[in-house]
C-alpha cells in the first residue's frame, strides 16, 4: 500500500494559506479541520473557505467535518472543491446514503471514530467507503498527545480491510508525528495527518519527506516480512 502524508492546515497560518499550502510540497493532500463548535469545542472554517483554497491550490483537499448534520454539509464541501470528504459516524443519521451521495458527485467517501467508538459494528459499512479515519486523539483541537491505545483499534480496523479484501484507505490523525509515526504504519495505518509535526518545522516540505520515509520503510516490512 503506498503510503500518504496529508498536512493539517489546522496548524498552519490562517492568514496565510495558499502560501502555507505551497509550502508543503510533496504532500499528497491537504488535510482541511472543519469544526462547527458544536459537534466539537472548537471552530474553524468552512465551505468559502474550502472554495478559495481549491482555487489556490494543485494540491488536493482532503476535507475532515467534524460538525453536526454532515448529511446536509458534506457535499457541499464536494461541490466547493474537496476530493475527499470525512463525516464523523458519530454524527451522521444515515452514514451509507451520505457516503453514497459523496461518491455520486465525484468525491472519496470517508468515515471518522472518535477514540471511544468502535470499529466492529460498522463492518458492513466498510464496502461503501474509500477510507476509515481514525481518531488517535479527541477530536477538536490541534497539537494534541497521540494516544497509543488508538493502536490496536487500528489493528483491528486493518483486519477487517483485508477480511473483506478492500482497497480503501486507513487514515490516522491526532498527534502523528516523527515519534508515533512508525507506530501507526506498523499497526496498518497509511494515510497520515500531521499537523505541527508539519507546519511546526522550519522546512515544512522537508518534515514531509521525512514522515514518509518513516512510514514507508515500516510499510515495507510489514509488506515483505523483512
Amino acid at each position: 500500500m503506498a503510503v500518504q502524508i496529508n498536512p493539517s492546515i489546522l496548524s498552519a497560518d490562517f492568514a496565510r494559506l495558499a502560501e502555507e499550502a505551497d509550502a508543503v510540497t510533496g504532500a499528497d493532500w491537504l488535510h482541511v479541520d472543519v469544526m462547527d463548535n458544536h459537534f466539537v469545542p472548537n471552530l474553524t472554517l468552512g465551505v468559502p473557505i474550502v472554495e478559495s483554497l481549491a482555487k489556490a491550490t494543485d494540491t488536493p483537499l482532503d476535507c475532515h467535518l467534524m460538525i453536526e448534520d454532515p448529511d446536509r454539509w458534506a457535499p457541499q464541501y464536494i461541490e466547493a472543491g474537496a476530493s475527499s470528504v470525512t463525516f464523523h459516524v458519530e454524527a451522521a443519521a444515515a452514514p451509507v446514503r451520505l457516503a453514497r451521495e459523496i461518491r455520486a458527485k465525484g468525491g472519496r467517501a470517508s468515515m471518522a471514530l472518535k477514540p471511544a467508538t468502535p470499529i466492529e459494528p460498522y463492518e458492513d459499512l466498510l464496502p461503501e467507503l474509500d477510507m476509515l479515519l481514525i481518531m488517535t486523539v479527541e477530536p477538536g483541537f490541534g497539537g494534541q498527545a497521540f494516544l497509543d491505545i488508538m493502536l490496536p483499534k487500528i489493528r483491528r480496523t486493518r483486519q477487517l480491510i483485508d477480511k473483506h479484501g478492500l482497497q480503501m484507505w486507513l487514515q490516522v490523525d491526532g498527534g502523528v508525528s516523527a515519534s508515533t509515526i512508525e507506530r501507526c504504519a506498523e499497526a496498518g495505518a497509511d494515510v497520515f495527518v500531521a499537523g505541527s509535526a508539519v507546519y511546526g518545522a522550519s522546512d515544512p516540505a522537508a518534515a514531509v519527506r521525512a514522515l514518509r520515509a518513516q512510514a514507508e520503510a515500516v510499510c515495507d516490512h510489514r509488506a515483505t516480512g523483512r
